[in-house]
């Protein structure tokens, strides 16, 4: 038999990759990797006999030196011929199966004590740091996604007595000689073991999923970390504090746990050890103390902005001293986002009175030419109180107000910006959270009695009746949403919430277009919409022509992690602008969140198009293509077992919502195939691709890869038709000697793009 040579490197068999044979290693070290482990095969062990039963390797096997493979074929029956007519072979792969099963199992259970060790861990480190905060009087951060770890919990386990089982059984094969060994029943044995050891791999997917997500508060990309937490303080106090050397100690421990796990990005995790060395070293040789405030020289008058604030608003006595009470509750707490009972009637008390003052304040500017400084930071950040702020920050927010990076004729509004649009015309109010627009709403209130068939005409052009809708609708919804952390809200600015620097975070104008630049350069149809067009002066009865509608994007008054897709269009027409929401000050990566939104608008926008009809796979469209792919994922034969329990896992994630999956989905689209790393099955690849379709420059870069092939053939075809029907029809309007209309001509370029 002919054995296969493997230069060391070589990447031999991959996930989900049909087995056809067994493979015995005649020379060299094969790493055999899966999520979260990885163990090594040597000489006289057999790849693929932990995956007999699946037709399909669930594990990636790669040369770690110089290989050579003796190949069985496994497929039609020969395996069971080979196990009666080769004892020695059978001895082999089952003495193989036993070494790796054990392995497999000793990596699922130091991943399952890492697990358990990992939270609790993460919990001593937020409680060692609430406590350092709390003695040297700062704010404590609270840090996003924190409050959805919990303990881990698994839905399915490997049985506690699946090791002993099988500890025995290698012990009882031992003991028959192989002569009497039955095929049969090593055959049975292996498709056996091959069932539990897919079972206890994806268990140890949940597990390294589990590891991940903790690891990424420790550390990531956005600086929202603990590791800045931690930093964050030491640079504060100085390496001289009394406190200095326990908090090095901690991060040191912190970058032991990091540098040991694999989803950690290495060159980020460098760069972060580097700075943070630097920054250290540099406070060891100074001998100040770095001071976290600016000095009053260097900070404009901001003393008592609360009263400036509700002096502003002209609010009734009773509402400006119950919010000025609550404020100076508010500024009193150490850990502002305490989850207790108290601090959180508290903060609804303050959201309450927040956007009463708010509305008051915003309805007088708008007969004010020279509205103070102070109120305009309190509408675009929700600034309330330089203490509670933090004197540096609020000196900050004072610097910029004036002169905001946004732009309303590039579609990017402060959030006062969009509310003056509306009472100006400019723009229609946004529906409420029961996709009502501004019409419905009135007549509903006429319908409900609450105004008369008198008052609806007036009512559905009173400017300031538009504006208050939106301010109790939109606003006060999106604000809370955009923030991102909802069980501990509260609208107003505090230090507590600031978690990176803000000028970095600050949304503008060039960072909404770069975002969606990026979006465009992958996606290239992402924003646009079919209309028909006609003509019939040169011919043109209907013709089907794609437009390019970008989205309106409001920055919300706060320091948030999250983006909303509000609606995906205005009223009923489909060439009006989406509306898109993010907060002022991004704590997380904009581009990652502007991904998702329109994700989300693709969702949306093709559920509008399709109507009632959006889930039915006879009328194809995204939607319904991949709903039927999510509902009968189980049935599908083009999924291996390995992309069904990916699948089944990833809807556990988005909690069984077949919009939020299709959402994930799009994000690895964009963010990971477009830049050429398959991240996506089969099915998921095929719908993607042939709905949301990458630019030429990318489809160019991946014809060389046989993932695509099939889907890019099939789109080439219906291109070319495209692109042939549109000849068609240049040549017919030549023949008129009328110039070709520009909708013409940009529906060609949109093709070719």
């Amino acid at each position: 038999m002919a054995v296969k040579e493997f230069p060391m490197g070589t990447l031999m068999f991959q996930s989900e990759q049909p087995i056809t044979a067994l493979h015995v290693i005649a020379k060299g070290t094969v790493r055999a990797s899966f999520p979260g482990g990885e163990f090594y095969l040597n000489k006289g062990d057999v790849i693929g006999v932990c995956e007999l039963f699946y037709d399909s390797y669930f594990i990636t096997y790669q040369a770690a030196e110089d290989v050579a493979l003796a190949p069985y074929s496994c497929t039609d029956g020969h395996l069971s011929d080979l196990l009666h007519a080769k004892s020695d072979l059978s001895n082999l792969i089952v003495t193989s199966l036993f070494r790796q099963l054990q392995e497999i199992v000793d990596q699922y259970e130091l991943m399952r004590f890492d697990c358990d060790n990992f939270y609790q861990y993460l919990m001593k480190s937020y409680s060692e740091y609430s406590r350092f905060t709390t003695k040297h009087g700062f704010s404590t951060r609270a840090l996003p996604g924190l409050e959805n770890v919990s303990e881990l919990v698994l839905e399915e386990d490997v049985p506690d007595w699946l090791s002993n089982y099988y500890g025995q059984l290698q012990r009882i094969m031992k003991s028959i000689s192989a002569k009497a060994q039955i095929a049969d029943f090593i055959l049975g044995m292996l498709l056996k073991a091959s069932q539990d050891v897919y079972d206890i791999i994806s268990v140890c997917r949940e597990l390294y999923d589990y590891k991940e997500g903790i690891s990424d508060l420790l550390m990531n990309e956005n600086r929202l970390d603990f590791f800045d937490l931690y930093a964050s303080i030491l640079y504060k106090i100085g390496a001289h504090n009394e406190d200095s050397t326990a908090i090095t100690a901690a991060l040191g421990t912190m970058m032991i746990q990091l540098e040991n796990h694999d989803s950690i990005d290495k060159d980020m995790y460098r760069e972060r050890v580097r700075e943070y060395k630097e920054k250290l070293e540099v406070l060891q040789q100074s001998s100040d103390s770095p001071v976290d405030q600016a000095s009053a020289s260097e900070v404009p008058d901001l003393t008592d902005s609360l009263h400036t604030i509700l002096t502003y608003a002209e609010c009734d006595d009773d509402t400006a001293s119950k919010f000025k009470e609550a404020i100076e509750k508010f500024n009193k707490m150490t850990d502002k986002n305490a989850s207790d009972d108290a601090s959180r009637k508290l903060r609804m008390t303050i959201t309450k009175l927040f956007y009463q003052v708010y509305t008051s304040a915003f309805l007088k500017s708008l007969s004010d030419s020279k509205v103070p400084k102070i109120v305009k930071m309190f509408f675009n950040f929700g600034y309330v109180d330089e203490k509670l702020a933090g004197l540096e920050n609020a000196s900050y927010l004072y610097s910029i107000v004036d002169a905001l990076p946004t732009d309303p004729s590039r579609k990017v509004y402060t959030a006062y910006e969009w509310l003056r649009a509306v009472y100006e015309g400019r723009k229609a109010p946004c529906r409420n959270e029961f996709d009502n627009d501004y019409a419905a709403y009135v007549h509903e209130l006429k319908v409900t009695g609450k105004i008369t068939a008198a008052e609806e005409a007036p009512m559905l052009t009173d400017k300031k009746a538009q504006v208050e809708f939106e301010l109790s609708n939109m606003f006060q919804s999106v604000n809370k949403i955009t923030f991102g952390r909802i069980s501990i809200f509260c609208p107003v600015f505090s230090e507590s919430n600031v978690l990176k620097d803000l000028s970095g975070s600050l949304v503008s104008a060039d960072k909404i277009r770069d975002c969606f630049e990026h979006i465009r350069n992958t996606d290239f149809s992402a924003y646009y919409r079919e209309t028909m067009y006609s003509n019939p002066d040169i011919g043109i009865a209907k013709e089907s022509v794609s437009v390019e509608i970008l989205p309106d994007v409001i920055l919300m008054p706060n320091v948030g992690v999250r983006g909303v897709m509000w609606q995906e269009i205005e009223g009923r027409k489909r060439t009006t602008p989406s509306r898109m929401m993010v907060s002022i000050f991004q704590m997380e990566d904009l581009n990652n969140i502007l991904v998702r939104l329109t994700g989300e608008y693709r969702w949306e926008m093709c559920k509008r198009i399709q109507g009632a009809r959006w889930n039915d796979v006879s009328e194809p469209s995204l939607t319904s293509e991949y709903f039927d792919y999510i509902q009968f994922y189980k049935k599908n034969r083009e999924l291996s077992a390995d992309a069904k329990d990916k699948v089944k896992l990833s809807m556990q994630k988005a909690k069984n919502s077949f919009k939020e999956m299709f959402i994930r989905d799009y994000e690895s689209w964009i963010i990971y195939e477009g830049a050429g790393s398959p991240r996506l099955n089969k099915v998921a690849r095929n719908i993607l691709f042939t709905h949301c379709p990458f630019s030429r420059e990318i489809r160019n870069k991946l014809k060389a890869n046989p993932l695509y092939k099939e889907t890019m053939d099939r789109y080439d075809i219906k291109l070319s038709q495209k692109v042939h029907h549109m000849d068609n029809l240049y040549q017919k309007i030549r023949k008129t000697s009328a110039e070709i209309p520009t909708e013409i001509e940009n529906q060609r370029a949109f093709l070719l793009k």
